[in-house]
């Protein structure tokens, strides 16, 4: 199993930070692993909601089949599946001076023969958790700001 995690803030408020990412389509802009995230069901999004992930991992791609297990006001948690893992990721997001503190917590089980490999790919997964950091942080301070209220 592979834990990996961060703490940084964003510049913008925890409802819109939460909005954002909720969708876990919008993976696409602040995982630098991911190479499409489609969602597979419809309406709006809530606690069991389904999205199809394909990711690239030293130089391989690896579909998930990601589910909304979680959706409260500062807290998300998508868990992830296929034969060989199950990828949780669960962001906390707390009010902070400027805007919200997100920590990111990736937890990793690998199935099967798969977990052999689990502890050769920590440092590979260390560095992907520092370039979640700047990708996500860049694209949450893309959003627009939450309106004034009248």
């Amino acid at each position: 199993m592979v834990n990996v995690e961060r703490t940084f803030t964003v510049g913008r408020p925890v409802d819109v930070v939460v909005e954002y990412l909720k969708d876990f389509a919008n993976a696409e802009q602040w995982d630098p692993g991911t190479v499409t995230c489609v969602r597979t069901d419809s309406g709006p999004v809530a606690v069991g909601s389904t999205w199809h992930n394909v990711s690239e991992f030293k130089g391989k791609e690896t579909e998930l089949d990601y589910r909304l297990e979680r959706l409260e006001p500062n807290r998300l948690t998508f868990v992830g599946e296929n034969k060989t893992a199950t990828s949780t990721d669960d962001l906390t997001l707390t009010p902070a001076a400027g805007g919200t503190e997100v920590t990111y917590h990736a937890h990793i089980v690998f199935h099967g023969l798969a977990k052999v490999a689990d502890p050769f790919l920590k440092s590979e997964f260390e560095m992907l958790g520092d370039a979640v950091v700047l990708s996500m942080t860049e694209a949450i301070e893309g959003l627009p700001a939450a309106p004034d209220p009248v």
